[in-house]
């Protein structure tokens, strides 16, 4: 106990060099771990990790676009006739009938019993002089009057139908004549007994029910008088 105290400065000096020491020793691992803070603070504010959004809702946006691409089709005939006035026709007996109620009149009940297609044929029936005699036979014509006739032709003069291109075999006795058709500019070949021949139209027979009208070989242009109206095919 005396050595103590005599030697009590001499311990507590130790004591604090002991202590000095071990931390002159322990401060690179605490100025490393301050450092690693440090260095993780500095990371987290530069490159803060940042939550992804939640995907937006565009149902509601879609479904607008939608009803605005979709063409919107008004009819007012159900509950008033402010922009479609109904279609009034005149039956059989005289009465006005509403189109839209009751049996439908007009057009929509115009029936066709048959179609049959409308010939153009050419045909060559003798020689004239320098020329040649077509007979023509035109079934789709408006006019009945020219449906059935002949044409003069001679090399390389047009007509109203076609122009006579070549001429083979002798010109007194052809074997064949080479016409080019002026519509289409096609070129077709005639020979004695052998007629060009084309489905050029149609005609059709129709009936009217509403009324008990029929018509025969009703042709492209034909104005049919039914319903209270005129009506152009």
């Amino acid at each position: 106990m005396e050595l103590l105290k005599k030697h009590y400065e001499k311990v507590v000096l130790g004591v604090v060099l002991l202590g000095l020491t071990v931390a002159v020793a322990l401060l690179p691992v605490i100025l490393g771990s301050k450092r690693a803070k440090l260095t993780e603070m500095h990371d987290v504010l530069t490159h803060p990790k940042i939550k992804e959004l939640p995907p937006l809702d565009l149902a509601l946006p879609e479904a607008a676009l939608q009803r605005v691409q979709a063409v919107a089709r008004l009819d007012f005939t159900r509950n008033h006739n402010l922009f479609n006035p109904v279609l009034w026709l005149k039956s059989a007996d005289g009465r006005p009938v509403k189109a839209s109620s009751g049996p439908q009149l007009g057009p929509e009940k115009m029936e066709i019993t048959a179609i049959k297609p409308l010939y153009l044929q050419l045909s060559f029936n003798s020689v004239s002089g320098n020329s040649y005699l077509i007979g023509v036979e035109n079934e789709a014509a408006a006019s009945a009057s020219k449906r059935k006739g002949e044409k003069l032709a001679s090399k390389d003069n047009k007509n109203d139908l076609f122009t006579l291109r070549e001429v083979r075999g002798p010109a007194e006795k052809p074997t064949e004549l080479v016409l080019e058709l002026n519509e289409t500019s096609e070129t077709i070949t005639i020979a004695p007994g052998k007629p060009f021949r084309r489905v050029d139209g149609y005609s059709a027979d129709l009936r009217y029910p509403p009324e008990n009208k029929p018509w025969r070989d009703v042709r492209s242009g034909a104005a049919l008088n039914f319903a209270g109206g005129q009506y152009n095919i």
